[in-house]
């Protein structure tokens, strides 16, 4: 491992997030990642590895209560994990940034591009989750999950990912509900590239066409993938991945 990739931490409130970057030219690009994922995954990795070879800055790193981060999963709220993805912006990079979101870190992206609109050159999302607590989460609780939430502020889910369940708290879900985007206009006016598998079993595409409806940017654009999944991780699609990235670097 290089240098230039060795894992940091920023301090953020008690919290300490560890990132990595990789110097170059811009726009950089950002990651963020997805619900419970890490900057470790193969999707952080292959954008780096381009980013190495088109000497090109890049970031990524990990929310609290994520991978190499400080915290607990359980104390994390999507206004909690925007500002510290704000925070990596503002003190971590400069110039305009290429904001890759990844499931959740989709609708990270749109929140963190309405707060940093100068910031933002452009969006790519991968399978992107806007509104998920409300959209999918919520709906999906059981009968008694929603009492154990009522009652203990938290309920484990099974997860397709881990063998362990993943806590779905009260917290989270109340929090949700402050950051919710679809049903109004976005007012995002740079390119968005959006792209989604038609075969996706926790995100199904449709969100992605939602949010495509409502933002206000006039290059907005969706691609579905045949039979890709939620991770979009197979060579191919982090091909069509790199590709979406060169397109959009190439009309900075």
């Amino acid at each position: 491992m290089s240098p230039s990739q060795l894992e940091n931490t920023l301090l953020y409130g008690d919290k300490k997030l560890a990132y990595r970057q990789q110097p170059g030219s811009q726009p950089g690009v950002l990651f963020l990642g997805g619900f419970r994922s890490d900057m470790s995954g193969t999707k952080a990795k292959s954008l780096a590895d381009w980013c190495r070879a088109t000497d090109r800055a890049y970031t990524r790193f990990d929310y609290s209560g994520h991978g190499a981060s400080s915290g607990e999963f359980e104390d994390g709220t999507i206004s909690r994990w925007l500002g510290e993805t704000t925070a990596i912006v503002d003190q971590l990079t400069t110039g305009p940034q290429l904001v890759v979101g990844s499931s959740m870190g989709g609708w990270i992206a749109l929140l963190l591009a309405l707060a940093r609109p100068r910031r933002v050159h452009a969006l790519v999302t991968i399978a992107c989750a806007t509104d998920f607590t409300e959209r999918l989460v919520r709906p999906a609780l059981t009968v008694i999950q929603r009492a154990q939430i009522e009652a203990h502020g938290v309920a484990y889910l099974p997860s397709n990912y881990d063998h362990s369940p993943y806590p779905i708290t009260r917290r989270l879900l109340d929090d949700g509900l402050q950051n919710l985007l679809l049903g109004q206009p976005i007012s995002i006016h740079c390119a968005v590239h959006m792209l989604h598998g038609e075969a996706d079993k926790d995100v199904p595409w449709q969100i992605s066409r939602e949010t495509l409806e409502w933002i206000e940017s006039d290059d907005v654009q969706l691609t579905l993938i045949k039979e890709g999944d939620h991770r979009l991780s197979k060579p191919t699609e982090l091909n069509l991945i790199i590709e979406t990235l060169n397109r959009l670097t190439l009309s900075s």
